[in-house]
Parts: structure tokens; C-alpha cells; sequence
């Protein structure tokens, strides 16, 4: 890590904070979840219905935890039964845009990756 500025991130270094912010954004929850807030603000159960396979509980970890990191903003309305509403930070949009541009890159190959691991793609 840079001496002059404590901010400046080195990821590989092992005691660098950018590592663990690397690792919620990439996770499989983490990929998914900031892609299908990408436009929109969405709902938890909305969100649960668009990632498919992913578990109540591993949702709402992933959410916590970028929301934590400043990548999802929550908002809580005051009402019954209880409306939450999640959408991405500014933050959330720059990495967003990242985060994107891999998951299209492996679907655009995936035939080929995919017969290169001599497997045919699911469909």
C-alpha cells in the first residue's frame, strides 16, 4: 500500500482493504444482485424472483453487506406491512458498469469456454 496516501489501494497486497470489498463484488450473490439493480429499484422479493437459485438468507446477507461497502442504498418506508426498497449509490453504478462488462464477456464465450473445458453450455 502507498505510505503517502493510506487510500490508495494495492489489491495485491494481503493487508489491503480493496481485497474484501473485491470479493463482495465479484461474489456470485454480489454479481447478481448489483446487476439486477443496475436501472432499477427493486423490492427484496423482487429481487429474490430475478436471481434465480439464490436463498432468502443468502440475499439478505449480500444486500447487508454491500450496502455496508456503500454499493446499495436501502430504504425503509414506514408502513404496514413493511416496504423496503433497494437500489444502487453512485458507487454502486461506477462498479456496476464493471461488474457488467465480465458477466456479458463470459456469456458472449461461453460456447467456446465451454467447449474448451469439453462441455456443452447449459440451456
Amino acid at each position: 500500500m502507498n505510505v503517502e496516501n493510506k487510500y490508495f489501494g494495492d489489491v495485491m497486497s494481503e493487508n489491503c482493504p480493496s481485497r474484501s470489498l473485491l470479493n463482495h463484488v465479484t461474489s456470485r450473490w454480489g454479481v447478481l444482485v448489483l446487476i439486477a439493480l443496475q436501472n432499477q429499484t427493486l423490492r427484496f422479493s423482487d429481487l429474490r424472483r430475478i436471481i434465480g437459485g439464490v436463498s432468502e438468507k443468502m440475499l439478505s446477507q449480500t444486500l447487508k453487506t454491500l450496502e455496508q461497502d456503500g454499493f446499495v442504498h436501502r430504504k425503509s418506508f414506514n408502513v404496514v406491512p413493511p416496504h423496503v426498497e433497494y437500489s444502487l449509490t453512485t458507487h454502486g453504478q461506477g462498479v456496476v458498469v464493471h461488474v457488467k462488462a465480465l458477466a456479458t464477456w463470459l456469456e458472449d464465450n461461453l460456447q467456446a469456454m465451454t467447449e474448451a473445458r469439453g462441455v456443452s453450455p447449459a440451456k
